[in-house]
């Protein structure tokens, strides 16, 4: 299989300057233990992640993947790391690294703020944005990039009023959408996914944007979930999300690690919700891709730097792999945020923007994908 970046830094004109910079982090072991996350001392390394690319500080927390209709995989960068660089779109072209477009700042908080990101039946490229480390007042987005022989073009809003925009999938003509802090009056750790039909963002991008409701059961909530605040304090609830062989809907709380199944009506409508059931505990979830050939789930342990898989049919989980503190720059794991399937390889985001207790410590200077090639 092609390989889709180079390794170590990039020679293209767009990272010029492109250098390991060596990080005040800890980075000399995996299971170095240190007053300030004692916890590390238990975490052994597990698998072999490889170096894809090492990003400039431009490019400082890679987050969404999404697999074109042409196989291109496309990158998003929101820099919330270091913001003073603006959020970009990125795309893997052959062995290289290649700049798309700026993306338009959010009018209030003059911030773009990129997160996952999925291609519609429409060929348009849709992405959700996280404005909430910006502004708290329900600032963030779902946009669409009309694209073009591979090239972006206009770039318009679709809906407005979401809290922490985050994943993006669509299934047949409906995007399903999670807000990570859709809060409700009755529930201050609130979080959802909500449902928009492909007509509906057809007309918001030819004319004005959807505006959801906040704190309310907006009529595009598909259903909510409430995040138990552990001793992390986050209450971010669902992150990550994909679609079985079944056409089931999974998604997991960041805050607090649990899994949930939606089974949708004929028509894509909420029919159930269920707290899946999985062979041995687990504390976050971010970004998730289903294998739908297998039914095999493949998620990201932000807080314990690590790559889970679940087998859906009896819901054993299982560590792929897993690092200690480390920069990333030698491949390993630096706080995964998201994962993408192409072929048998599994594409990896170091996110590098860890939280309290979390086993990455330090937003460091090293910007680094990792890989993985599954068996």
């Amino acid at each position: 299989m092609i390989r889709y970046f180079l390794l170590g830094c990039l020679g293209m004109s767009l990272m010029t300057g492109c250098q390991q910079k060596k990080s005040d982090a800890t980075t000399s072991g995996d299971t170095t233990a240190t007053a300030a996350n004692p916890t590390e001392e238990t975490v052994a390394s597990v698998g072999n992640p490889v170096l894809l690319a090492t990003l400039p500080d431009k490019y400082n927390t890679p987050d969404g993947l999404a697999l074109a209709p042409d196989g291109t995989v496309y990158l998003s960068v929101p820099n919330l790391a270091d913001n003073t660089y603006p959020g970009v779109l990125l795309k893997i072209v052959g062995d290289s690294v290649q700049f798309v477009s700026d993306l338009p700042a959010q009018p209030d908080t003059k911030h773009a703020c990129p997160m996952d990101l999925a291609f519609g039946p429409d060929g348009n490229l849709y992405y959700a944005e996280n404005q909430y480390e910006n502004s708290k007042e329900y600032k963030s987005r779902l946009m669409c990039i009309s694209m073009k022989g591979g090239k972006a073009g206009p770039i318009k809003p679709v809906v407005t009023g979401l809290a922490l925009g985050n994943a993006v999938v669509w299934k047949g003509n409906t995007l399903y959408l999670t807000d990570s802090q859709w809060d409700m009056p009755t529930d201050t750790t609130g979080s959802a996914i909500f449902r928009f039909t492909l007509d509906e963002l057809t007309k918001a991008a030819s004319g004005s944007p959807i505006m959801l409701k906040p704190k309310t059961m907006d009529p595009h909530v598909l259903t909510t979930f409430t995040t138990k605040v552990n001793e992390t304090g986050l209450d971010n609830g669902a992150d990550g999300m994909d679609y079985d062989s079944q056409g089931n809907l999974y998604t997991g709380s960041f805050g607090d690690g649990t899994l949930y199944k939606v089974t949708l009506k004929a028509d894509g409508t909420f029919a159930s919700k269920e707290v899946l059931k999985v062979n041995k505990p687990n504390n976050c979830v971010d970004g998730l891709i289903i294998d739908r050939a297998t039914n095999t789930m493949y998620f990201c342990n932000s807080r314990d730097n690590a790559i889970m898989t679940i087998n859906l049919a009896d819901g054993t989980l299982n560590t792929l792999a897993q690092n200690g503190n480390t920069d990333g720059k030698d491949g390993r794991l630096d706080q995964p945020a998201e994962v993408l399937l192409k072929g048998r390889r599994l594409y990896i985001s170091n996110y590098d923007k860890p939280e309290k207790k979390f086993v990455n410590r330090n937003a460091d200077e090293v910007h680094t994908m990792s890989y993985i090639d599954l068996k």
